[in-house]
């Protein structure tokens, strides 16, 4: 939280690092060194290049804080946000680029005890439209997670996006073409977990954007997801983040579930870009299977939820649609807001204004399991005074059916819930 010292000491630098951008001072670039190195300091953070070889670094990070307050229409609740402010995430995000063909990256949260590294791989980009990825990635599933989290619509992805597993270790192969894009992998838990513990995943996904200029883009996507698991691997569950972080407890869970031998994810996408208007939308479902015991296998059971979302930006250009990424498995994905020069707030301009509205939608019942169900409706507005600099305002009216495994807290009566939230995010 935003109380701890990691947290404070992060703050304090991200401040720092903001200060050059929102002040409108030039971007600051050394005189050569004794082996021609530069350091360069800009709102991509600090970049130092050698010539010979051809090798940089640049020393990124991002900081997202959260403010928010939310009330229930059910009276006897417990309290919803424990901390009305708290840092949601403190990156520091070192990227080492050797020559044209190898990319090290590396990202670190200051404010997550239980999974603070985030990507840590090293990408090869030696063959002809081909990324090959090993170590700590995102697995290649799902549109809204691929984007990064200071690109997306919102504070917070939606609903659906309990059914996405967090980054996970393992090797991945991508390739591209002008329009569309594949990529496969094999993964095992995450890196902060100890790579094991959650058996082994295939994962692929295939995108195709028939329509694809600077101003319009169509994108179609299908991924899935396969996971066995051994019973030595513990329990499962899925559980929903209610769209706000701050919130003390998910309001839809499965509860953990034992016996839990293969999860498989399905995933179709959707999304159309003209100009500064951007509409997307995803559905998710997920199954699960347990083991056989002595009556034979169990029914399977099936979950599902998905999301649809649009955006408009006021007075700027349209999120460009990048096919590739530097490395890892984040193809074909919408990248944020840029801000012109002559719009920033130290510039003397106003920056750029967007407004975003979402349904989002998830079912965890399923064959006399009562996981709950939540629907949530967002309207968002997001200010970029700066190319480093955002601030987020968002209200959430969301209706819950609380599952089985939150009756001890929530009760088993339907409610709904009103969110205000907002976030200062500072990424470079």
């Amino acid at each position: 939280m935003i109380g701890s010292r990691p947290a404070q000491a992060f703050l304090a630098a991200s401040l720092a690092c903001a200060t050059p951008a929102r002040a409108g001072d030039d971007a600051f670039e050394g005189m050569a060194g004794p082996y021609g190195e530069r350091l360069r300091y800009d709102e991509k953070g600090l970049t130092l290049t050698f010539p010979d070889p051809e090798v940089t670094l640049n020393i990124g990070g991002r900081l997202h804080l959260d403010a928010g307050t939310a009330g229930f229409s059910r009276p006897g609740l417990p309290e919803a946000f424990p901390d009305k402010v708290a840092v949601r995430r403190a990156w520091i995000e070192p990227t080492l680029t050797i020559g044209k063909d190898w990319v090290i990256a590396f990202q670190y949260d200051f404010s997550d005890p239980q999974l603070p590294i985030n990507d840590a791989f090293v990408a090869w980009k030696g063959l002809p439209d081909t990324i090959l990825t090993l170590g700590n990635m995102k697995v290649p599933f799902s549109l809204e997670w691929l984007q990064s989290n200071n690109d997306t619509l919102f504070t917070e992805r939606s609903l659906a996006n309990a059914f996405v597993p967090d980054r996970r270790f393992g090797f991945a192969v991508g390739h591209h073409g002008q329009t569309w894009t594949a990529v496969a992998g094999v993964f095992g838990n995450a890196a902060s977990n100890g790579i094991g513990g959650d058996g082994v995943a295939a994962a692929g996904r295939a995108t195709v954007a028939p329509i694809l200029t600077d101003d319009e883009t169509l994108h179609f996507g299908l991924a899935g997801i396969y996971r066995r698991r051994s019973r030595s691997d513990g329990d499962f569950s899925f559980s929903t983040q209610a769209e706000a972080s701050l919130f003390a407890r998910p309001f839809a869970n499965t509860g953990d579930l034992p016996d839990v031998a293969r999860v498989s994810r399905l995933g179709a996408e959707f999304a159309y870009r003209n100009g500064p208007f951007l509409v997307q939308a995803e559905y998710i479902r997920a199954e699960i299977e347990r083991f056989a015991g002595p009556g034979g296998s169990p029914p399977a059971r099936a979950f599902q939820g998905g999301y649809i979302e649009a955006a408009l930006v006021l007075n700027g250009e349209g999120r460009r649609y990048a096919l590739t990424p530097n490395g890892g498995t984040t193809y074909a994905t919408f990248k944020g807001v840029a801000v012109p020069e002559g719009q920033r707030v130290s510039r003397g301009g106003i920056g750029v204004f967007e407004v975003a509205a979402r349904f989002s939608a998830i079912d965890l019942d399923d064959r006399g399991l009562r996981g709950g169900l939540e629907r949530h409706v967002t309207l968002g507005l997001s200010w970029y005074p700066e190319p480093n600099l955002r601030l987020i305002a968002n209200y959430i009216h969301g209706r819950v059916r609380p599952g089985a495994a939150q009756a001890d807290t929530l009760g088993t009566a339907p409610f709904s819930v009103d969110t205000v939230i907002g976030r200062l995010q500072i990424y470079w």
